[in-house]
């Protein structure tokens, strides 16, 4: 009979074990369209590509490869993995027993006209009395409502969300990588179209001195040659100081001190990728780390909300202490006489706690409501900035056409207007004027060819490329 009740008792904490609290996850319906804007549904995608296969510039490999070793921002997320991974170890083992091993020893001597020193006196003859123990005690919580199971997907869920966070800011960095690394080449092709513009202002401004000393214009034609001339003159120094600090901003990028950037290539040489799949929009939700981290702590968020629950139902405790007990120290270890063990279980449930369960629990399903539409909202913003690079990407394309068109155009338009100056048929401000127009012609395109890369890159980032 005492066997058959033993067997029902563990039937029922079983049967009570399978129970969990709360639901378990189920990713929200999101709204999403079925291609990016009028963009073809694709199987693949560049967000599937290595920053290696994407980043053909053997340079810049070099320097993503580099800050992704040393870089601080990476270095940090790292840490954050290894710190959640060690609560994921310890909340792996959450549904095992306690174990406290304790060796104590005390003497009293109590007061001989206290009741204890009469009572000692009588019994034993003497008001000194000794205890020596040596014991080991356990504590087993028995997961009746499912809440150490919760706890364990909370924890893991932190885990894969300090995860997903890391490949956030590895996506970060290697775009910020490139853009610098652009914005050098850009500023790098605008330094050399101000440095042949100067030497071309110094040959306007020769051609119209020498036309003052035949008689043929006046001083002010020297003046307004020579003052075109000075405004490119300060464009070199301006645009030094922007590459200057542009290499010290990578530089702190790459976790090094600031310093010169090496690069062999120019930006004619780098171009813009001419097919660039998009993949579905649906790819977002698996590709997106950023988008996977806000899922994950709407994963945590939920079993949250279990624990909450589970805590409002009674617990069942079962405990256990077994050792060595003596009065006199040379009786300590004398088995099995000295030998003592208590067990016990117990079923606690909460009554009144001023209404800290409750809310807890309101809280916990506020913050998963939350953090529901923290995850949506990721998922719109994806949407939105893969949208807006492939605007970027078409328009720019548009623009590029034009201002490579121009840029020809004023550079023919100077040759004419020289030749015409020289035959009197053009007079000096259409020089000056030709000239200046070329100039800014020439720094806007590499500004256009600039953005047409960093379009390309957003588009890389925003699809959920660079992590891999």
């Amino acid at each position: 009979m005492y066997k058959h009740r033993i067997y029902i008792t563990l039937f029922i904490v079983m049967l009570a074990a399978g129970c969990r609290m709360g639901r378990d996850y189920s990713r929200p319906q999101v709204v999403l369209p079925q291609q990016f804007g009028n963009t073809a549904p694709s199987d693949t995608s560049i967000a599937g590509m290595n920053w290696k296969q994407f980043f053909t510039d053997t340079t810049l490999q070099r320097l993503i490869e580099h800050s992704l070793q040393s870089n601080y921002d990476q270095q940090l997320a790292i840490k954050r993995i290894e710190e959640a991974q060690a609560y994921v170890k310890q909340a792996k083992v959450n549904w095992l027993p306690s174990l406290q091993a304790q060796i104590a020893a005390s003497t009293n001597t109590p007061s001989k006209n206290s009741l204890n020193g009469l009572s000692l006196e009588n019994f034993l003859g003497s008001r000194h009395i000794e205890d020596y123990s040596a014991n080991v005690g356990l504590s087993w919580e028995i997961d009746v409502w499912g809440k150490l199971r919760r706890q364990r997907e909370v924890t893991t869920a932190g885990y894969l969300q300090s995860y997903e966070a890391a490949r956030t800011v590895q996506t970060a960095l290697v775009a910020n990588i490139a853009n610098s690394y652009y914005n050098l080449l850009m500023l790098d092709e605008q330094l050399v179209i101000a440095h042949k513009n100067l030497l071309l202002s110094d040959t306007i401004v020769n051609m119209i001195q020498l036309q003052k000393q035949a008689g043929l214009v006046t001083e002010l034609a020297v003046q307004q040659a020579t003052a075109q001339r000075q405004n490119t003159a300060l464009l070199v120094p301006q645009l030094e100081q922007q590459v200057a600090i542009q290499e010290n901003s990578l530089s702190i990028l790459l976790g090094d001190l600031p310093g010169r950037i090496v690069r062999t290539t120019q930006l004619q040489n780098t171009s813009v990728w001419q097919e660039l799949p998009t993949g579905l929009p649906a790819d977002l939700l698996s590709k997106r780390p950023d988008v996977r981290e806000r899922e994950m702590a709407l994963v945590a968020a939920n079993a949250q909300v279990g624990v909450a629950e589970a805590s409002m139902y009674p617990s069942l405790n079962i405990t256990a202490t077994g050792g060595l007990n003596a009065f006199k120290a040379s009786k300590w270890f004398i088995l099995p006489a000295s030998l003592f063990g208590t067990a016990a279980g117990a079923i606690a449930q909460p009554l009144f706690q001023r209404r800290q369960l409750k809310t807890q629990k309101e809280v916990a399903n506020i913050q998963r409501d939350a953090a529901v539409i923290s995850f949506r909202q990721s998922v719109l913003n994806a949407v939105g900035e893969v949208s807006n690079a492939l605007i970027k990407l078409d328009k720019l394309k548009e623009q590029h056409e034009v201002a490579e068109a121009r840029t020809h155009t004023l550079q023919t338009a100077i040759s004419n207007a020289e030749m015409l100056f020289k035959s009197g048929m053009a007079d000096y401000l259409e020089v000056i004027t030709a000239q200046g127009n070329s100039l800014q012609a020439s720094i806007t395109l590499a500004d256009i060819q600039r953005q047409q890369l960093s379009a390309m890159l957003e588009l890389y980032r925003s699809l959920g490329g660079g992590w891999k």
